[in-house]
């Protein structure tokens, strides 16, 4: 059970709008509200059930009447002074909230069922969250408010979400009333008063240090080691305690920091685990909202005493989030906490570890702490789930060229009988997969074979796609090789070709795939990857890369234009290319992409583009490169994109999937995304998408909304026309592209 004294999102007066009351109960999520007389007496309660319930027996619908007309005046309530474990026995199946009432009947709080996440600030912390990471600058400031905010800069370049303070009162604290010349004290308490006697921030520093915070935009947070400090604490309004190792057993002080109603963070350092539970069993009891963080209260711990397999039992005695607050050498530990399922990593911060206090020498320098929460980041996106595994975009990929399929050895008749001897296996993977041996034999073919045909998943199926003439608002078109166009074109009736050029086709004699003229538009995709494995980057700093990637989309264009003759709608044929701008190992900072930009018009401006127009395309966060990811900064964010079109008047080459998925990674509105960006569209790649690199996805697979792009598109760039870019959509002559099309004419493209 909870206490839950913040009412706000819970509250709507008795004379609202019913209208306003279900607004209040979608914003809290809790499928609840409370409604109260402008005094505060509760005089009724609203569910969506209560709603719903009440919808049913309406004739006409009247959302504006006041919420007291229909909310729920029979319902459980408690005293607030009540005892807590009387108030748990009124939980139920029905029973998830339970309002506390004073003894005016005004609601004063909300106890509900211990819920699945905790609230601090603007961060939640639950089984599917980032993991909430503190800068404890503790006293580290030494007493000096200039290197507080110092600490607080460097805690926020560095990616904490939170700084940590700690505030004392040692008149109140001590039994010496904090002498620190009280020759009667042990050795270490001696000490430890001297420290804190010369090092700590007055109230009103600290105050400053934590409005320093929120200018900033980082969360502060403190550690209360009294009741004094925490009545100033309170006072100031902050959200959240932690609570020290040393305070776990103080229960005097639980009880008060209980009561604010604010989550606590509490470390177990030094305590057993009967003393542990102790502490569970009166936070419960009290409906406290808490957080248990494992920790060893040495400096430095040994390495053999962290004991971090101690998280998943501290998780069971707690039933709640648990974390790690660490004081052992280097980040490893914490990072492999992580993996350990802690959702809270406190880290010691300083400046210089040589400074006096113990607390220095155990602390994180900034890059130190920026290397942890790095890794802590890498290790949160790597652990993934415990569902059924399945293949990334990458691994497909990688499965096309490295594993294998079943080929047919002999040519074979639709309607004749597949037998064991027809079938080996042979690389590339691009087919049906060897393991599906014994479910081909004994079917009977579907289409024409001939030796060396790769068999496909659809040879197993009973229906067979089959392509036809299609009608779409705009010009549309097929990808196509050199190879393969003939037999795709008899297929349908597309406007217009998309050459996918590799670069050896380079250096192929067209005259051998094309023998008249064609009645259509064509549009050429530059290679990305060339001889000596140069990936193309008209943006690279190395300016000799540069140059070389300039001369080779020059030739990519010499051969647009050579194209030209042969197609009789062709007017400048679009080149879409994949400018470069990607970098390996992290993405590019904001400020840095700017530089890039300026190169790649440098380089654009160096290449004769004459009778052409050459179109960049737009990417997704985390492209795949031959087997690998990657990291792209340039023509992912929509603000860079119309910045880039309208100072330097060129247009790009929409690719849908890239583009959903940058909005994925980056939380933006794929439809603003297409306001902005499709006034500069030329011609589009049209795929599904899903998450932050499942791109190529057939159409229906994945996150986008075809019906509703169609009509944004329609809007935005009614004359840009498209191709379906489904990956690997060549495969069985075309299927892919097939499936995409039947699909897109659905969706009134």
């Amino acid at each position: 059970m909870l206490i839950d004294r913040n009412l706000a999102k819970y509250i709507v007066f008795s004379e609202d709008s019913i209208l306003n009351a279900l607004k209040k109960i979608s914003d809290n999520k809790s499928r609840i509200i409370f409604s109260v007389t402008e005094s505060g007496v509760l005089e009724g309660i609203l569910t969506d059930g209560d709603f719903r319930r009440w919808l049913v027996g309406q004739d006409t619908i009247d959302l504006n009447q006041p919420v007291v007309d229909i909310s729920n005046k029979h319902f459980k309530y408690a005293a607030f002074d009540e005892d807590p474990q009387k108030i748990q026995g009124y939980f139920s199946d029905t029973i998830e909230f339970i309002p506390l009432l004073d003894q005016n009947d005004h609601l004063v709080a909300i106890a509900r069922k211990r819920p699945a996440e905790i609230q601090i600030g603007d961060f939640t912390i639950n089984n599917d969250s980032p993991s909430f990471i503190i800068a404890e600058i503790g006293n580290n400031h030494n007493g000096s408010l200039p290197l507080a905010k110092q600490l607080i800069d460097e805690a926020i370049a560095s990616g904490a979400n939170c700084a940590k303070f700690q505030m004392r009162s040692l008149k109140s604290l001590y039994s010496n009333a904090g002498d620190a010349n009280d020759a009667s004290e042990d050795l270490g308490s001696q000490y430890t008063l001297d420290l804190l006697s010369r090092f700590q921030l007055s109230p009103e520093e600290m105050l400053e240090a934590f409005d320093y915070c929120r200018e900033r935009g980082i969360l502060p947070l403190c550690t209360p080691w009294d009741l004094d400090s925490l009545e100033i604490l309170e006072d100031y309004g902050m959200l959240a305690y932690k609570v020290a190792s040393a305070d776990l057993t103080n229960h005097e002080l639980l009880k008060a920091l209980v009561k604010t109603g604010k989550p606590l963070i509490c470390s177990t350092g030094m305590s057993t685990e009967a003393e542990i539970k102790e502490s569970v069993q009166l936070l419960q009891r009290l409906g406290g909202i808490y957080v248990l963080l494992h920790c060893n209260s040495t400096y430095p711990a040994p390495f053999k005493d962290v004991n971090l397999n101690y998280l998943t039992r501290l998780k069971e005695l707690g039933d709640c989030p648990v974390g790690y607050s660490g004081h052992e050498r280097g980040i490893h530990v914490a990072i492999a906490a992580i993996a350990k399922g802690a959702k809270v990593i406190e880290k010691h911060f300083t400046l210089d570890k040589t400074m006096e206090g113990n607390d220095h020498k155990v602390s994180l320098l900034p890059d130190e702490f920026r290397a942890m929460v790095e890794g802590i980041r890498q290790v949160e996106e790597a652990l993934g789930t415990t569902g059924e595994r399945r293949l990334s975009q990458g691994e497909l990929m990688n499965r096309e060229t490295l594993a294998k399929s079943l080929i047919i050895n002999c040519n074979l008749s639709p309607g004749q009988m597949i037998t064991a001897e027809m079938i080996e296996v042979k690389s590339p993977g691009k087919g049906l997969q060897p393991n599906r041996k014994s479910e081909l034999i004994g079917t009977r073919a579907k289409r024409a074979f001939k030796a060396g045909d790769f068999f496909f998943p659809s040879d197993l199926e009973e229906a067979q796609i089959q392509p036809r003439s299609y009608s779409f608002k705009r010009p549309w078109g097929l990808p196509v090789r050199y190879h393969d166009f003939k037999k795709l074109l008899v297929k349908s009736n597309p406007d217009l070709l998309e050459f996918h050029l590799s670069y050896k086709d380079l250096e192929q004699d067209i005259n051998q795939y094309f023998d008249r003229e064609y009645d259509l538009d064509y549009v050429v995709h530059s290679p990305e990857l060339f001889a000596g494995d140069h990936v193309l980057d008209l943006c690279s700093v190395d300016p000799n890369y540069r140059q070389h990637s300039i001369e080779e989309l020059q030739r990519v264009i010499d051969l647009t234009r050579s194209l030209k003759p042969l197609f009789k709608k062709a007017l400048k044929p679009l080149i879409v290319t994949n400018i470069g701008g990607f970098t390996s190992d992290a993405p590019l900072a904001m400020a840095k992409r700017q530089k890039l930009y300026d190169l790649l018009i440098e380089s654009l401006e160096k290449l004769d583009q004459e009778g052409v127009e050459i179109i960049p395309q737009t990417m997704p966060p985390f492209p795949w490169h031959f087997g690998g990811q990657r990291y792209h900064n340039l023509f992912v964010d929509p603000d860079d994109i119309a910045q880039f079109c309208s100072s330097y008047g060129y247009r790009v080459c929409l690719d849908t999937s890239h583009s959903k998925l940058a909005c994925n990674h980056h939380n933006l509105s794929f439809k603003e995304f297409i306001q902005q960006v499709g006034p500069y569209t030329a011609h589009l790649h049209i795929a599904d998408a899903e998450g932050l690199d499942g791109e190529g996805l057939q159409i229906g697979e994945g996150d986008l909304d075809f019906p509703a792009l169609a009509e944004d598109l329609a809007k935005t760039c009614p004359q840009a026309s498209f191709i379906p870019e489904i990956w690997q959509g060549h495969k069985n002559e075309g299927e892919g592209f097939w499936k995409a099309l039947e699909k897109l004419e659905e969706s009134e493209f």
